[in-house]
């Protein structure tokens, strides 16, 4: 007898956000939906188990049903902490709630981050400007790759971001990094 293979469909995207926080327009966040838009951009998903638990009730999700079995719970969380960075998610989930949001660095980061960065590695940095992973290391790899500078970024929020090829920079040092 052939073995059923089951169908999965993987969302890669940066968080399961249901839908914009109520803080959502001082950020430039409005719209924001992450299952949602992803639903939407791929016709729709299917995730039954997770209908069953009420993901349908906390937004539109193209393919899954605003439904849920008796005896569950549903419910949207927002953040009690002033940011939108992935650090500041995190602390909160640990109990730590912020009352300033982490600085943002719209211009990369500025030179007494960089320079005792530059200074500790021995070598200048590529980029040091807000892009994402990928669109930094198409931009910049092959220099990265011919030089060995690594290559920096911010992702629209606080997280300073180092890419480097291991064949160029060795796990161990990024991590010293």
């Amino acid at each position: 007898m052939a073995s059923r293979v089951p169908r999965v469909l993987l969302l890669v995207c940066d968080s399961f956000g249901v839908g914009d926080a109520p803080d959502a327009a001082a950020y430039g966040d409005e719209g924001s939906d992450t299952i949602g838009n992803c639903s939407r951009a791929v016709g729709g998903i299917s995730a039954p188990n997770l209908a069953t638990l009420g993901l349908g009730m906390l937004t539109p999700i193209e393919g899954v049903r605003p439904t849920a079995a008796p005896g569950t719970a549903h419910g949207r969380l927002t953040e009690r902490s002033a940011g939108k960075d992935t650090t500041t998610g995190h602390w909160e989930m640990t109990g730590i709630v912020l009352d300033r949001p982490f600085p943002l660095y719209p211009h990369g980061f500025p030179g007494e981050v960089m320079r005792p960065f530059e200074e500790r590695i021995g070598r200048r940095a590529l980029g040091n400007v807000p892009a994402s992973g990928t669109q930094i290391i198409a931009e910049l790899g092959e220099e990265h790759l011919r030089t060995g500078r690594p290559i920096v970024y911010t992702s629209g929020d606080s997280v300073f971001q180092i890419a480097t090829h291991t064949d160029v920079v060795p796990l161990e040092t990024l991590y010293g990094w």
